[in-house]
């Protein structure tokens, strides 16, 4: 048998062998009862009799079928002598084999295995790497005190053998001969320095997890190996890969600085740049200590470990997350996204682990997994664990936006047959009422209904989750309160009965007649209740007393005789300090006079939090992590250090190999040129198109930097990129600040890319700068030779500035052109367009002293966005208020950085006191977070804000009065939100209700009757139906009524309508 063979069969061999030791309790003495054996003791004579014969076939044959049996959990100990006579065959194949049972065995049978010892010495010479490797296995395998010098030399031997798989044998004996003798850890840590050196990918995953075992706090010892560790570590076996990134991202954290703080600092520097600006010393102040640049090393092990996001190996996946949301920038971190998603495709156990580590992502960071939304949808043959874990990641992904979608969701997940899923749903549906105040009316609507629902677990769980919500506003729900009152007599479960006890005693005197009468239902059933509904009984009894003694003051006196008497001595306890305290007599003294202010005094609302709130104080990943409780052996991730510690110890010291291979140095000169000439050419024709940027620039620096770092041998292309760099800045002159800030994040984002050669990741990394700055460098162009303009450059002209009006940029011809196209609800929008267009209200966007003369306003023309259907469409009026011209007016930056924007095309010039409209079409997604972006012209960059009213997020649609009865029908419970309002004197006919309506909301009106007014629009992102219908109660009072899906979108659009109909 050929060695490639044996090391796939020697390999499941050995796996199984583990699997083995791992399943079966192992016993001490030779002579334990043998299962298989003992039931059939000929079988065990035959083994036996097979492994003393001369034929080498049958002892084969038997060890063969040894191991089988020893893979299956099954105890062959008792055959051990027989075995170890046959440690010194001549046949290759059985020693193996018995090797591998030895390795099984070796630590209960020690005084047979003591005996063989010679024998294992000699095999550690044996010119077969694998006998060696299996000799120093079972050597380490013997738990014996007295042999461990013998072990100390043979892994000595060991770590300088030929064989990479020997060497690895070498650095899993260091860590069982520690365990045994921790006296020797000294020795052994110049074995794991000189086995950490070594350069095969086959040693370095066992030779970390030994410095793990033996000595994790010498991380000096990683500091020469740290660069090689992370370019050998896409190629090291997948556990290997595991246990190198934990050790590497402890590492880091120890050597590196934060690359958070200086983000955050950016942010909060770029928001109140514009306050500061007048201030020359505190602006260089800034940029003196702006700049952050991560650390070559540190980039190297970002981009190194990026690939093995598509392992095939789950941990492999996920040690790379953990690296990344420790070690990486805020905006990288996104990268593991949708590898953890693509996880939850696995088995249940691994979708557990997953999803625990997610929940505690999501809650710093929802932005990471909002997009994947519907991969946390519960489906109905998920366990109960998994659905709580997604039911925990969906609620703490809700968001205005997006929680329209969840409710409609738990809605469903409510009916479930899974009782404590049910249960966790309605918890759920409290966290988001509490966290999102738009939807909070809605949610408990919708638990107020579930107050009927035929399932007590339901209904007691609705019970808990509304006192909790009713505690935060009060005042507004004295009906719910009583609709509780009188279902109590059906709840049966103690917890719910004892919130509803609580609500009617915290607000007795909001519902004055309820309380009293629940409280003598009570006495009746006072001794059959459980004692949780006894002491709130007791409760109610005490505040009742307080504010309408009265009517309860027999029933109190009744229910704390019954108390005094009762089995818990809680309850006793409870009755007789509530006695003193409510009933004054000589021996209470003054606490009496409190008795108010204790029992009525105001309660702090609840906080419903996450579970997973407070774990992310341990390492993602980490079996602490996942039991939200300090595990043995775990350590904990260092803080990162104020200041980075010396980098030059990473540098590797090479002297004697420039010697030897001086001659192959001089042949690789020649890529090296070819490099250079690439340059070059590329530096040419930057600079004959003149349309490269600082960026560029700076990131050609940084790249040239890392690659000096990391390989000493590029200093030829460094020289020659600086004086090429040096050339571009006598010609173009000083770059700006905003060009050098521009410069550090493309040099940041161009180390991403992951190659092998120097022009790789040059072509990588630049590649998205020169796209940019072409589009933002053509306009240059365009300026210096304007008289030649070809027509093929039109597409690039922005509007010619000018003080008149611009036409709008739908006219009427072509209105009535698309109304005869086939999109029917397109046709129909642009009718009703055309027909009900109000007022247009005109915002600002930039103020002129803010933009140093540039001034920006903007409004929302209700008109279908021809960049893209699900865009609103936007124009901005652009003046100079200055005494110069403005070049290149432009957008920058936005923020978020996901937000789809369609910019309006560059303004090459505008002259003072010029003004011109442009055209912009944002997608907001159907919310009114605001869209921050930066407007921008050649010398300044201005940070501006755009916040669309709930109204401009929708599109007119034309409907009848049946149809929007019947939509209306199908969007009732958590899909309505209604309010009576009280109108103005002025508003109270149907012309001037239409004119307000139109005035807030972009909808068309529905033909009614005359006392109702109804409106119809579907939202311009998504094309959610929202039905607006305000009905006529009396001569200032009116009912409003929103049905949509989405919740936040009809909350906002109540509140609008409400404020604008009541005005005069």
């Amino acid at each position: 048998m050929s060695t490639g063979a044996y090391s796939e069969q020697g390999g499941a061999a050995e796996a199984a062998v583990e699997a083995g030791q791992e399943n079966t309790p192992t016993s001490s003495s030779s002579g334990a009862a043998f299962g298989l054996f003992s039931s059939d003791f000929k079988k065990n004579e035959d083994l036996k009799e097979m492994l003393e014969s001369n034929k080498e076939s049958l002892k084969l044959e038997a060890m063969k079928r040894m191991v089988q049996l020893i893979s299956k959990g099954r105890n062959a100990s008792d055959l051990f002598p027989a075995v170890v006579k046959n440690v010194a065959s001549k046949n290759i194949e059985l020693k193996k084999l018995v090797y591998v049972y030895l390795v099984r065995y070796a630590e209960e049978q020690q005084d047979l295995a003591l005996l063989s010892i010679s024998t294992f010495q000699r095999a550690l010479k044996d010119p077969n790497q694998f006998i060696r490797a299996s000799a120093l296995r079972v050597l380490s395998s013997i738990r014996v005190p007295i042999i461990v010098p013998i072990m100390m030399l043979a892994i000595k031997e060991a770590a300088a053998d030929l064989s990479p798989y020997v060497r690895k044998t070498s650095a899993h004996a260091i860590q069982k001969l520690h365990s045994l003798d921790p006296d020797q850890k000294e020795q052994l840590i110049e074995v794991i320095e000189k086995l950490l050196k070594d350069k095969s990918t086959l040693v370095a995953g066992s030779v970390v997890m030994a410095f793990e075992e033996v000595c994790p706090e010498r991380i000096d010892l990683i500091h020469k190996n740290y660069r090689k560790l992370c370019n050998l570590l896409v190629d090291v076996e997948e556990w290997g890969q595991v246990v190198i990134i934990n050790m590497l991202t402890r590492y880091a954290r120890t050597q590196f600085t934060t690359p958070w703080k200086e983000e955050d600092a950016a942010l909060d520097e770029n928001n109140e740049k514009a306050f500061y600006d007048s201030d020359s010393e505190e602006r260089t102040e800034q940029t003196q200590a702006k700049p952050y640049i991560m650390d070559p090393d540190h980039r190297l092990l970002l981009r190194n470990t990026k690939p093995l996001l598509q392992s095939r190996n789950t941990a492999v996946v996920m040690a790379v997350a953990q690296l990344y949301w420790h070690l990486a920038p805020k905006h990288e971190v996104s990268t593991v996204t949708k590898s953890l998603v693509r996880l939850l495709r696995s088995h249940s156990e691994v979708q557990f682990v997953v999803l625990q580590n997610i929940a505690t992502m999501s809650i710093q960071r929802k932005g990471m997994f909002e997009p994947y939304l519907k991969s946390f949808y519960i489906r109905s043959t998920d366990a109960t664990h998994i659905k709580t874990l997604k039911l925990e990641i969906l609620t703490s992904l809700a968001t205005e936006a997006n929680i329209s979608t969840i409710l409609r969701e738990f809605q469903t997940y409510v009916k479930s047959q899974d009782k404590a899923f049910a249960a966790a749903t309605i918890q759920a549906i409290g966290r988001c009422a509490t966290n999102i105040s738009e939807v909070t009316d809605t949610c408990l609507n919708g638990l107020v209904l579930l107050l009927s629902n035929r399932d007590e677990t339901v209904v007691a769980e609705s019970v808990v989750v509304i006192k909790k919500l009713l505690q935060t506003q009060p005042t507004q729900h004295s009906d719910i309160i009583r609709h509780m009152a009188k279902l109590f007599d059906n709840i049966t479960v103690p917890m719910a009965r004892a919130s509803i006890l609580w609500l009617m005693g915290e607000y007795c005197e909001r519902v004055p007649k309820i309380a009293p009468d629940l409280l003598r239902k009570m006495a009746k059933t006072f001794t059959a209740e459980e004692d949780i509904v006894k002491l709130q009984t007791v409760n109610l009894a005490a505040k009742l007393y307080l504010t309408n003694s009265k009517q309860t003051k027999l029933l109190t006196q009744y229910i704390l005789n019954l108390g005094k008497y009762d089995q818990n001595y809680d309850i006793r306890d409870r009755t007789r300090f509530i006695r003193q305290l409510i009933v004054p007599n000589e021996k209470s003294g003054a606490l009496s006079k409190y008795a108010r202010r204790i029992l009525l005094a105001a309660k702090p609302a609840p906080v419903l939090e996450s579970v997973f709130k407070d774990r992310d104080r341990f390492q993602l990943g980490t079996l602490s992590h996942s039991l939200n409780v300090k595990a043995a052996g775990y350590q904990e991730l260092s803080d990162w250090p104020a200041v980075a510690p010396d980098p030059t110890v990473r540098n590797v010291e090479v002297i004697e190999p420039v010697k030897e291979w001086a001659p192959s140095l001089e042949k690789s000169k020649q890529p090296k040129s070819e490099d250079k000439f690439y340059s070059d050419d590329e530096e040419k024709e930057e600079e004959g198109s003149d349309s490269s940027s600082s960026s560029e620039e700076s990131s050609s620096e940084s790249e040239a930097e890392s690659d000096e770092d990391s390989e000493k041998s590029s200093s030829d292309s460094g020289k020659s990129s600086s004086e090429s760099e040096a050339e571009q800045k006598k010609k173009k002159g000083k770059p700006t600040d905003a060009d050098s800030d521009s410069g550090a994040k493309a040099s940041s984002s161009s180390a991403d890319s992951s190659s092998d050669s120097e022009s790789d990741s040059e072509n990588d990394s630049d590649s998205p700068a020169p796209q940019r700055t072409s589009l933002k460098a053509k306009p240059k162009v365009e300026v210096k030779s304007k008289p030649e303009v070809s027509l093929l450059d039109l597409d690039d002209f922005s509007p010619v500035p000018s003080n008149a009006p611009q036409p709008p940029v739908i006219s009427s011809s072509l209105l009535s052109d698309l109304e005869g196209l086939s999109l029917s609800n397109v046709s129909s929008t642009l009718q009703i367009t055309s027909s009900c267009f109000g007022p247009v209200k005109t915002y600002e966007l930039l103020h002129h002293m803010t933009g140093k003369g540039l001034s920006a306003k903007y409004h929302f023309p209700r008109q279908p966005c021809l960049f893209q259907p699900g865009m609103v469409a936007v124009q901005l009026v652009l003046t100079n208020h200055s005494d110069h011209s403005l070049q290149e007016i432009h957008v920058g930056d936005r923020s978020p950085a996901s937000l789809n924007v369609h910019c309006f095309n560059t303004v090459e010039r505008l002259e003072p006191g010029a003004s011109v409209t442009v055209s912009m079409g944002i997608d907001f997604s159907d919310s009114t977070q605001a869209a921050n972006f930066q407007l921008c012209t050649k010398e300044d960059r201005f940070s501006v804000s755009l916040q669309p009213a709930v109204g401009e997020l929708l599109m007119p649609s034309t409907m009848t009065q049946p149809d929007f009865c019947k939509e209306q029908k199908k969007l009732l419970g958590m899909n309505e939100t209604s309010a009576t309002i009280t109108m103005a004197a002025a508003n109270t006919s149907s012309h001037s209700i239409n004119e307000q309506v139109l005035s807030v909301a972009s909808v068309g009106v529905v033909p009614s009757s005359p006392n109702v007014c109804r409106f119809a629009g579907r939202t311009i992102s998504s094309g959610v139906l929202v039905l607006v219908s305000l009905e006529l109660q009396g001569s200032s009072t009116a009912l409003l009524t929103i049905n949509t899906e989405k919740s936040v979108v009809a909350s906002m659009l109540l509140r609008d309508l409400k404020q604008v109909l009541a005005q005069a």
